[in-house]
Parts: structure tokens; sequence; C-alpha cells
């Protein structure tokens, strides 16, 4: 059993609670891998603006992986390596997210773009990324620099259906997930999760085998894919559970926590 070397967590559902809040007990657990020698960092749906004040609490050196990994940045929010959405696929993407009666948000490297202010989970996205959003009439002139679409809907139901078309009517021309049951994602093709941990096993010189991954949605399941070691929040839905090596418990029971001091024991250390 290949000891863990590094550990590349998901953020909302796993690493923070509900409100959006990283509990002493997650604040600690992370430090607990640091005095180990192992690594840690983050990927998530979010844009890079939206993980910046986990940084300095969690003392993260490496680059985060925002837009569901497609984008690497380091810890100043200098891009590494960054990729947009085709712009072609970007006006399909509208289009579909349109016909299912999704707000529409596109995120470019510094912006986050809204059309309807009014709309359901705006803010709870500005609470969430701790941003506000820029409102504009038109989409089109941003759509070139597009690295992350996003569908807000209320409707859980309809937005997984809007999923499979969306995967359908893209193709290999962007990835299509939900990061949450009210957000469908668009990012660029070829990059998820899973080329995020990829990207930070070759940075670091390890195998994949030797890293260890936390999540809770169907955009984390890339990164079970090819990690040594999947852990599965226990808010996670069952088909995301059963592709994990190993089941935690809630993002409100402090389950990052208890995944970390699984991590730790399978490493050998108490």
């Amino acid at each position: 059993m290949i000891p863990i070397s590094l550990v590349v967590s998901d953020v909302d559902g796993t690493l923070l609670t509900k409100d959006k809040t990283l509990t002493d007990r997650a604040r600690a657990a992370v430090q607990r891998l640091h005095n180990a020698g192992i690594g840690f960092t983050i990927t998530s749906s979010r844009p890079a603006i939206g993980m910046r004040f986990l940084i300095e609490p969690l003392s993260i050196t490496l680059p985060v992986g925002p837009f569901n990994g497609s984008s690497i940045i380091d810890t100043r929010m200098n891009p590494v390596e960054q990729h947009l959405i085709p712009r072609t696929a970007a006006e399909r993407c509208l289009q579909i997210l349109r016909e299912f009666g999704a707000d529409v948000w596109v995120f470019t490297a510094d912006k986050w773009l809204i059309d309807n202010p009014e709309g359901g989970y705006v803010a709870h996205e500005q609470h969430t990324i701790r941003a506000d959003p820029t409102v504009v009439p038109d989409f089109t002139p941003y759509l070139a620099s597009a690295c992350k679409i996003v569908g807000a809907s209320a409707d859980a139901a309809g937005l997984e259906a809007c999923e499979k078309v969306m995967q359908e009517a893209l193709g290999r021309e962007a990835t299509a997930v939900r990061s949450q049951t009210y957000y469908l994602d668009i990012t660029p093709p070829g990059f998820n999760k899973g080329t995020f941990v990829q990207a930070m096993a070759q940075r670091l010189g390890i195998a994949t085998d030797a890293v260890a991954t936390i999540g809770d949605m169907q955009n984390d399941l890339a990164m079970f894919g090819v990690s040594g070691f999947s852990v599965a929040m226990g808010n996670a839905a069952d088909d995301v559970k059963r592709q994990a090596m190993h089941v935690t418990a809630t993002n409100e029971q402090d389950g990052f926590a208890a995944a970390i001091e699984v991590i730790l024991k399978r490493n050998g250390i108490g």
C-alpha cells in the first residue's frame, strides 16, 4: 500500500459546512497533514477569487484548481495554466441552458458576469465566493474568454436532464457536470478535477497512487478515478459514495476532518 503524499480536497460540501464555514477541526486536520509532511491543496468549481480566502488559514503553498480543475492558479492568484471554453461550444451552452429555464452565469479569469441580478442563486453565490457579479446586458462580448459557464436552477430534476442533453450536445467540445444539485458547470474540454490531480502529482514527482482525494459531487468522480485513495462525504449522493473507497461523515459533522484522520492512520500516523 503506497503511503499518501498529497491530499486534494473539494471545497463546497466537503471542506466547508453548509453555511460556507471552515471549522476549527478542519483547519487543525490540515495542519496535521502539514506536520506529517503530506501536501494539501484544493480544487473546486469555484472561480479562483472564490478560493482565495482559504489559502492563508490552511497554509496552502501548492497551486489550487479552480473551474473544476481546468485552471491551475498559484497562491497569489496568478495563472499557472488556464484554459477556455471554445466559443462555439459556449454559444451552444447558452442556448441549451435557456431552453431549460436556467439562469446563466459566465465566469472569466477575473469576472463573474450575470444578466439577471434577481436570479434565485445570485445572493447565495455572492456569499459563497465572497465576490460580487458584474451585470451585463449581453454575454456575447465575453464568450471568447469564458473559463466556466454555469446554469443555476432550483429545478434539480430539470438540471439533471439538462446535464445529459448538454453532454450529448457538446461531446468533446466542453465538459458539463453538476457541482451542486442546483448548478450545472460547463468548463473547457479535456480538463477536470482528475487532470488537476494528475498535474499536481507530476508537479510533485509522485505517483497518482500516492494521492488521496475527498469530495461529494459528480464532478469529484474524475479525481476519485485517478487517485490512490478516495473518500466520499456522508452528504454525497449514493452513486458518488459507491465510487469511493471510503465514506466519511457529512460536512456538517466534520466529515472532512474525519477523512484526514483516516488518511493519516492509513499512513501509520495515529
